[in-house]
């Protein structure tokens, strides 16, 4: 078979790739949710679908193709985020890579602080993570308090900034404090936290007392590929990793800084020994292949796309002012809080204009009134809406639009007249 610069074609590749996000004269702006796979992804899964097949493992020539692509996508995926590639684990996604730090911390303080004995002298692993997290963090947070294996504080954001902020999460510490989750960036409000300077204020209390030791954790799936992401800047011993929010497939990573060495990561999985122990499976070549790939493009063009994001996130933001004028709220707008360059979350004001009821109104935008995996709650209003202060009669009508690196002025104005006659239909209907 020929290479793809011979000719070769394969299902996603190409023009049909770059009419994707406005397929059917439908446009886009819910890449907070997913993002198409790029043509260079897909081409990149595809050769190691058809020429890496073998066991990563085996000595063959198909299983040594295997490896040296693993090899490569980790170093692709370390260079993103300024890490090294031995510190790197391939997970199934994001929720997987939450899912075994919590699961490190609970067995690390288990194992240092008890002396590897269940519930050692009656004290329990406390964890603090805040109110508007992922699922994936949340929910393992509540389950292991439910189960009497930690304790659990959630820091509430702050309502004038939208954000987690240093002081509560250090006057939440405590001697028995195990681990610190808080995400990089939210997927409702665009509104990133100050995860660096939580990690020092972290450091400079614990370096007096050095019994426990602190991890620090950040999902990080919402900010890379927007912002520059660098975990010796942050510097947070675990990082999430999620390709599919940058153009990629829907498989993850964990950073784990030091891994083994000065950072512990504690397996879930038991099995084959791949991923140095850390994650055993037999490894997912042609994910792993379009992960790195991903990576690869978003340090190459990471500016760039910044840039053009934030110019489009600007224009439609100004559009919907001169569009609806005092019927406006922005939720995302927050002062003195750095925000990702492509959401926008806005409310237009009114007694039958909830986000759901105008999205369905629509004949051109496809968008979200919030996080995907919350989709199921209808018209009730955002939790992390509300945590951050919005009113609920306000959050009700939330939509979140979150453009990317093909989104065009021409796309605002045709979504900005589309939101428009939505709105009059639903008004006249009353």
């Amino acid at each position: 078979m020929s290479n793809q610069s011979n000719g070769d074609t394969f299902p996603g590749h190409g023009r049909e790739f770059s009419n994707a996000e406005k397929s059917h004269d439908r446009i886009y702006m819910d890449y907070n949710a997913t993002t198409p796979v790029g043509p260079e992804v897909i081409q990149a899964t595809y050769e190691a679908m058809r020429d890496a097949w073998g066991n990563p493992s085996s000595s063959y020539v198909a299983g040594k193709k295997a490896q040296a692509i693993i090899s490569q996508s980790r170093e692709n995926v370390a260079r993103m985020v300024g890490s090294n590639s031995e510190d790197i684990v391939f997970t199934s996604g994001g929720t997987e890579a939450n899912n075994m730090v919590l699961h490190t911390a609970i067995e690390h303080f288990r194992c240092h602080h008890c002396g590897g004995r269940e519930g050692g002298a009656g004290i329990l692993p406390h964890i603090i993570t805040s109110n508007v997290e992922h699922d994936s963090v949340k929910l393992v947070a509540e389950h292991l308090k439910k189960e009497g294996k930690a304790e659990l504080t959630f820091v509430p954001v702050s309502k004038e900034t939208g954000r987690v902020e240093a002081d509560d999460v250090v006057a939440a510490l405590r001697p028995n404090t195990c681990l610190v989750s808080i995400m990089l960036a939210n997927n409702e409000t665009g509104i990133i936290v100050p995860i660096r300077e939580i990690s020092q204020r972290i450091r400079s209390v614990k370096q007096q007392d050095e019994r426990v030791r602190v991890l620090i954790h950040t999902d990080a799936a919402q900010a890379l590929g927007k912002i520059p992401v660098d975990v010796k800047d942050l510097g947070v011993d675990f990082l999430t990793i999620v390709g599919h929010k940058f153009y990629g497939p829907r498989i993850g990573a964990l950073f784990v800084n030091g891994l083994g060495v000065k950072t512990p990561l504690f397996p879930m999985l038991f099995g084959g020994g791949q991923e140095r122990n850390f994650r055993p499976g037999t490894e997912n070549t042609p994910m792993i292949a379009g992960l790195g790939k991903a990576a690869e493009l978003v340090t190459a063009r990471l500016s760039d796309d910044e840039t053009h994001m934030l110019d489009v996130r600007e224009y439609l933001e100004e559009r919907l002012k001169v569009a609806f004028k005092d019927k406006l709220h922005f939720n995302s707008h927050f002062h003195g809080s750095d925000r990702l360059p492509n959401t926008c979350n806005v409310s237009i004001l009114g007694p039958s204009l909830q986000g759901w009821r105008v999205l369905s109104h629509c004949e051109k935008l496809l968008a979200s009134v919030g996080a995907a995996c919350h989709s199921d709650h209808g018209d009730r209003p955002s939790p992390i809406l509300l945590s951050c202060g919005v009113a609920p009669e306000v959050a009700s009508n939330a939509l979140r639009l979150s453009v990317g690196r093909r989104t065009s002025r021409e796309d605002v104005d045709v979504v900005v007249e589309d939101l428009l006659e939505a709105v009059k239909r639903l008004e006249r209907s009353q």
